[in-house]
């Protein structure tokens, strides 16, 4: 079993705040790190009043400050929302105060609406410079050069790790062209997932970061005692998805009984279809979930997303499955 990592939306449910949201991200962390998990990333999203990861590298700072072990990342800064100058002076500030535990992940996607993308002052079309823009963020993060007149300070040689974020063939292809980690957005995009790790592994590159492919393959995953209680509890990122789809980004949801009374047949079809790479169920059925996932993709690392509505039972989730893909612990299951 390869390793395990979480992605964190920092979820403001009916009945927290975004302050209840993000110290629960970092308590999250902190029962992940116990249990044996590698990396906990933050998302990017702006103007969803149900997510309160919005300042990334902020929430960052706050979850690395609360742990010392697991790494800690942006899953991920969308690049085109922001100068390169200014992240790298964020992340190395950050690789500074917490040393080698910080990742950056990158993305082309806005994250966003139209209308907050003009809020933001980023003009549409930056998504067209990625390319030259993760070329010169990582620039950033080398050792300055003597006489070098534009630094950015203190990122100069912290070489930080950079990801490329994609769910399409274009992030696959720039991954491999310039030889770093790539992990594909399968837990809300998966309809390319099997063509996109194709193309990165058959044209990967070896750089001076990493000599080989290294694949991470996001999914949903959510453990329960049983079966039955785990799809209940995923109702409520299954709620999620058709708000968004509706248009409605509001509150997480607490679950509920009939999801079918919740929505219509062809939102459970598009959700369905956005959701299939979900592994739902007790244990012994999220191993079965983790090793065809594995056997399927070849990956080397699964990023997860657990998107349950009580915090405590999110901490079990999460302890569950640890305990299913066999990651030795003692740390204790949450108490419900």
């Amino acid at each position: 079993m390869p390793p395990l990592s979480i992605l964190e939306l920092a979820r403001v449910t009916e009945d927290t705040d975004p302050k209840g949201a993000l110290d629960n991200a970092r308590d999250l962390a902190r029962h992940a790190e116990s249990l044996g998990y590698r990396r906990i990333w933050v998302a990017e999203h702006h103007n969803m009043r149900g997510i309160a990861s919005a300042a990334t590298s902020v929430v960052i700072a706050h979850i690395a400050g609360g742990t010392s072990t697991i790494r800690v990342g942006a899953g991920g800064i969308m690049l085109p929302n922001h100068a390169p100058y200014i992240i790298a002076e964020q992340f190395g500030t950050l690789a500074r105060l917490y040393g080698d535990r910080i990742d950056l992940g990158l993305g082309r996607a806005p994250g966003t609406d139209q209308l907050t993308l003009r809020a933001i002052r980023r003009p549409p079309e930056a998504a067209d410079n990625f390319p030259e823009d993760v070329l010169e963020l990582q620039a950033y993060f080398e050792p300055a050069a003597e006489g070098q007149r534009l630094e950015a300070v203190p990122a100069a040689g912290t070489r930080v790790p950079l990801w490329i974020l994609g769910s399409s063939h274009f992030g696959a292809l720039l991954a491999a062209e310039l030889g770093l980690p790539y992990a594909f957005a399968s837990h809300f995009a998966p309809d390319l997932l099997l063509p996109a790790l194709d193309i990165y592994r058959s044209r990967f590159k070896p750089s001076a970061t990493l000599e080989r492919p290294y694949a991470m393959v996001g999914a949903n995953i959510i453990a329960a005692d049983t079966d039955e209680e785990a799809r209940r509890l995923f109702t409520t990122q299954q709620m999620s998805f058709a708000g968004i789809r509706r248009g409605a980004r509001g509150l997480s949801k607490p679950p509920i009984d009939d999801i079918d009374s919740f929505w219509t047949p062809q939102e459970k079809a598009d959700v369905g279809r956005m959701m299939s790479r979900s592994i739902i169920g007790s244990p012994e059925t999220v191993r079965r979930g983790l090793d065809d996932l594995v056997g399927e993709t070849g990956a080397d690392e699964i990023m997860l997303v657990s998107d349950v509505y009580d915090h405590k039972r999110r901490l079990k989730s999460i302890a569950l499955i640890a305990e299913a893909a066999g990651m030795t612990t003692d740390a204790p299951l949450a108490v419900l």
